[in-house]
């Protein structure tokens, strides 16, 4: 068999089903499994639904089908839309992400009951009352309606994509044969091959992601299977928009003329899911339902499938009632034991979350509820809400630790740990390898950085007493993700424009040290008056108040900012701010280290470049910086990848980074997410891996891993200290950035918070100061005997008066339309 990644062509194709062409089963297994593996690694999907059968009357009469009857006296044609909505509200109780709704193909057109019944409901035809159905699903429960409505005219896609993020038709066979009397689709007009195929073609043209499949043992042969799936990527060759191939068994059913037909058996079907599998292209999934293979399911992985479908824990199979799902942990245990991981996913595919494929309020939908990967996000928590983790984590977050792998890694994840574990530097690849890992490996993947925080920094958890001093809100440059800045349409979020006077920071400062603190940090918004005369006058305000006080201020764009504003060089420009007092930069406005994404949440901030230019700077002058990672908005896990090699190759040229502190992204009041353009965040599983894969990614460069417990509250950040974090950074007395965009885990958390936090993981705790050397007796008893914080002051922007710029100097990116 071929060994490349191009599908069979359509001689090679055909010649699969050719008695004598000499391929025995075991080889197209084989040869299917590895086009798997190219395509999606060690991962095998599923679509956790609800089914909604919004009628069962059809106008075809398949030789094989119970789904489809004909009117029974006393029951309605069609399911009320409140009957569809308590099945929905279940499905998304449990879990679910997919409304799919069935039905016959155009029943009105055969029987008055459905005619009459439409009528009384006020709708022009079936399709009519199916989009009203599936747009209240939509809009009352946010599950994602998948739609088989049978064959469509331009005109229904048209009327039916607005509510949907993705439809369906089985084109079933390519064969007009099987149309002929005495065949399983006489008398069944909607099934001709060419009414189906050019709804397949239709589809495309209109950019709806679809689902399409074969149904085999009705009659075809395997030389007219091979024709169908050559016909389905003919069509995805033109359009691009087949997400999966269902290749479906046939099951004899009491009851139909097809009763007594031999069901094909279970090596058919896995000859001819090997055959799809070698014949679509990579981008296109192969799924085959679970349910109709009985007890030998799990075989159905043998033959290279990467789906099992639509899995429902609310609603049985209503095309195949005879046939139960398995449950969800029987699913899961049989793809592992394959060496396998299960995942659940949407309705609509990962490469078809985008505008090119969904309408506005279903992409926003969608994005809500993807992960970093574009699959389903299977947990409810978000940073900065006040929830606790996901249960399966309750045993991370207290005396009980971590749990054990429970399975060996999988083939890439088990290499790139044993990588690490030797030293060697890993690469993008393995990086995201590890940043995308689920089950066994997710927990080995925490467990190795875990091991590796220990050998390196020991049982310590690090904390600092400190103060966080924001000084203005108010800010020019364009931030999608910032719900802190107010700019001039910031008007609906929290709070309103303030600028600081510098007596005012000079009192909190004073305030802090009295407190206890060894730092104040000291960031803002760049208001448009501000030059770097301004920054420079923050620095001395603070040091004449509390000379012995370490200044950990200005991020990377507000050295460039106030640079550009004097004309100076920046390494100039830093060595006045240390001069003035100066002790380190916190290494925000990093964001995601990657241009693609910058141009999109922060097109005119500083680029990478400009961004390692300003800290490299700063380190060659003797000042040290922090650096930060702000992930789960429109990234992937290989941007965070890049992100950890630029801050790696930073330091090893010469860096002086303390540590790296990962902020998951807060959606609450971020425009990106109100405006929904952004995922709400990053699942607690992909927190805890950016805290476990920065540990091992960053040996030996960066030694300490922070955790922040504005972020993830006390649970979660205990739970990322048992996944490589050492440290829980500062107590902050005054948190404002994170409240702004909707975190509610407040605004200090003292210093015998933190100890308490610490010693109930059975871990030391130790105060340290911003650059982790020890702190004096006198600064810790003054930490633990503070006075409750004044009030602060945060005086209207516009009584400053201070005098706008005639222009807004900005780094800048390449435009983008976000």
């Amino acid at each position: 068999m071929p060994s490349s990644t191009t599908p069979l062509d359509s001689d090679a194709a055909l010649a699969l089903a050719e008695p004598a062409s000499g391929r025995p089963l075991p080889e197209l297994l084989v040869a299917a499994r590895a086009v798997r593996e190219r395509r999606s690694g060690h991962l095998v999907t599923f679509s956790p639904k609800v089914f909604i059968p919004l009628t069962k009357l059809c106008r075809d009469v398949c030789h094989y089908c119970t789904f489809a009857r004909p009117p029974r006296r006393g029951e309605a044609a069609y399911m009320t839309v409140e009957e569809m909505l308590d099945i929905a509200r279940a499905g998304a109780a449990a879990g679910c992400s997919e409304a799919l709704f069935t039905l016959g193909d155009k029943p009105e057109l055969r029987y008055r009951v459905a005619r009459a019944e439409l009528d009384a409901l006020g709708f022009a035809s079936t399709l009519d009352y199916l989009r009203h159905s599936a747009e209240r699903v939509f809009e009352e429960t946010g599950l994602l309606p998948h739609l088989n409505p049978g064959v469509m005219t331009p005109a229904d896609l048209e009327a039916l994509r607005p509510v949907s993020a993705s439809m369906g038709i089985m084109l079933e066979t390519a064969s007009d044969r099987l149309m002929e009397r005495g065949q399983a689709h006489h008398g069944s007009p909607d099934k001709a091959p060419e009414l189906r195929l050019a709804t397949l073609e239709d589809a495309g043209r209109a950019a709806v992601p679809f689902t399409t499949g074969i149904l085999i043992g009705i009659g075809e042969t395997r030389r007219e299977r091979i024709e169908a799936l050559l016909a389905i990527r003919d069509v995805h060759a033109r359009h691009g928009h087949i997400q999966e191939i269902i290749v479906q068994n046939f099951r004899a059913k009491p009851g139909t003329k097809m009763a007594r037909a031999p069901e094909p058996p279970l090596a058919d079907l896995q000859w001819t899911i090997a055959a799809a599998r070698l014949i679509m292209p990579e981008d296109v999934a192969i799924q085959a339902p679970p349910n109709l293979s009985d007890e030998r399911f799990p075989e159905l992985l043998d033959a290279g499938i990467d789906d099992w479908g639509g899995v429902s824990p609310v609603t049985p199979d209503h095309v195949n009632p005879e046939a139960p799902w398995p449950e969800l942990a029987a699913l899961q245990s049989a793809t592992e034991a394959r060496g396998l991981r299960l995942a659940a996913r949407l309705p609509v595919y990962p490469g078809y979350v985008d505008p090119r494929w969904l309408a506005p309020p279903v992409l926003s939908r969608a994005l809500a509820l993807s992960d970093a990967t574009g699959l389903a996000r299977r947990d409810a928590w978000h940073a900065g809400e006040a929830t606790e983790p996901p249960a399966e984590f309750a045993a991370w977050s207290n005396g009980a630790g971590r749990p054990a792998a429970g399975g060996a890694p999988t083939p890439p994840v088990a290499d790139a740990l044993a990588a690490s574990a030797a030293g060697e530097e890993l690469t993008e690849d393995q990086l995201t390898v590890l940043l995308e890992a689920r089950g066994p490996d997710f927990l080995a993947v925490c467990a190795a950085a875990d091991e590796l925080r220990r050998r390196v920094v020991g049982e310590d958890v690090t904390f600092v007493v400190n103060r966080n001093i924001n000084y203005t809100n108010v800010c020019y440059f364009r931030c999608t993700f910032c719900a802190f800045s107010k700019g001039r349409l910031a008007g609906d979020l929290r709070g309103k424009p303030y600028l600081v006077p510098l007596k005012e920071i000079a009192r909190r400062s004073r305030e802090a040290w009295d407190r206890g603190a060894t730092e104040v940090c000291l960031q803002g918004g760049i208001h448009p008056s501000f030059t770097g005369d301004f920054y420079v006058s923050v620095v001395d305000a603070v040091k004449e108040a509390v000379p012995d006080m370490h200044v950990h201020a200005f991020t990377p764009l507000e050295v460039w900012q106030g640079a550009a504003t004097l004309g100076v060089q920046i390494e100039d420009y830093l060595r006045r701010l240390k001069d003035a007092g100066l002790g380190s930069l916190p290494g925000t406005s990093a964001e995601i280290l990657d241009d693609e994404i910058r141009r999109i949440i922060c097109p005119d901030k500083n680029t990478v470049e400009q961004w390692v230019d300003v800290m490299l700077a700063a380190h060659d002058i003797g000042l040290p910086a922090t650096t930060t990672i702000m992930f789960g908005h429109v990234e992937t896990p290989r941007h965070w990848a890049r992100h950890l090699i630029v801050l790696r190759d930073a330091q090893k040229r010469g860096g002086r980074f303390t540590e790296l502190v990962p902020l998951p992204f807060v959606h609450m009041e971020a425009p990106m997410a109100r405006r929904g353009r952004s995922r709400f965040g990053p699942t607690f599983r992909e927190t805890l891996l950016v805290h476990a894969v920065g540990r091992l990614g960053l040996h030996p460069w960066i030694e300490n891993i922070q955790t922040s417990w504005v972020k993830l509250g006390e649970l979660g950040a205990a739970a990322a200290l048992r996944s490589g974090a050492n440290d829980l950074g500062g107590t902050l007395m005054n948190e404002s950035i994170s409240r702004a965009a909707g975190a509610a885990h407040g605004q200090e958390l003292p210093p015998d918070g933190m100890e308490r936090l610490i010693r109930s993981l059975g871990r030391r705790p130790r105060q340290r100061s911003t650059l982790y050397r020890e702190v004096s007796d006198e600064r810790r008893a003054a930490g633990r005997n503070a006075a409750p914080l004044l009030d602060p002051v945060n005086p209207p922007a516009n009584e400053s008066r201070m005098p706008r710029p005639e222009i807004l100097i900005r780094p800048g990116l390449l435009p983008t339309g976000a």
